[in-house]
């Protein structure tokens, strides 16, 4: 999953998005309003953590630009204004939660899973398909009893297909979300990532489908 995060305090916005990153998130980070605005009009990110006290473009002004875009992206604002006009103004101008700072990165971490989930219509914290069983909270999959050793980009490819169990997922789909900026993205990159994935999933009776053209399929499992 990608998050942006625009945070214009260096040491936290390094802290952050280390911390992020060690969660299999891919984060890209922008330091002004401005730049915040013009990643927002022309990238993809599964969520947006923004600060408000913004250099160039004041986060307020950035949030509802980018709702007059008609995007649905979620966005946490995460900011040292405390103040209830201020959280009411945030929530009416259109984010899905407000952290204010200082902030415990458990809780964090905590609100953007639970706002990716909401995202994408999953309620629980433990994802099952079939068989398996990814824990969305530690990032664990479990077939039976039994862990399924997978990479980080093996999980974060999963993740992906799991959360859109019965859709296709084009190529470009998962590149947008598995690959930051200054990632190098080679021709055959996605297709040797879903190859690996798929040979530890189908002794366990779970198969990604290459739709030609389109993209992969990890088909609904059948009820019960």
């Amino acid at each position: 999953m990608r998050i942006l995060l625009v945070e214009d305090d260096d040491i936290l916005a390094n802290t952050l998005s280390q911390a992020l990153r060690q969660s299999s998130y891919v984060v890209d980070l922008v330091t002004d309003g401005i730049a915040a605005d013009a990643a927002l009009t022309h990238d993809v990110f599964d969520l947006v953590v923004l600060d408000l006290g913004l250099p160039g473009l004041d986060g307020m002004q950035v949030l509802k630009q980018l709702r007059a875009r008609k995007s649905t992206v979620p966005v946490l604002i995460l900011t040292a204004r405390d103040s209830l006009a201020d959280r009411v103004s945030g929530l009416d101008f259109g984010s899905d939660d407000y952290l204010t700072k200082p902030f415990d990165l458990l809780e964090l971490e905590a609100r953007i899973r639970a706002l990716i989930r909401r995202k994408h219509g999953v309620s629980e914290t433990l994802i099952a398909y079939g068989p398996l069983r990814y824990d969305t909270v530690d990032k664990s999959v479990l077939v039976g009893d039994q862990a399924l050793d997978l990479s980080a980009r093996e999980l974060s490819v999963l993740e992906i297909l799991l959360l859109r169990a019965g859709r296709v997922v084009s190529k470009e789909h998962l590149a947008e979300r598995l690959y930051g900026w200054g990632e190098e993205v080679g021709d055959n990159a996605i297709e040797v990532g879903v190859h690996r994935l798929r040979k530890k999933l189908e002794p366990v009776g779970i198969t990604i489908r290459t739709i030609r053209g389109l993209g992969y399929l990890l088909d609904k499992p059948d009820a019960g």
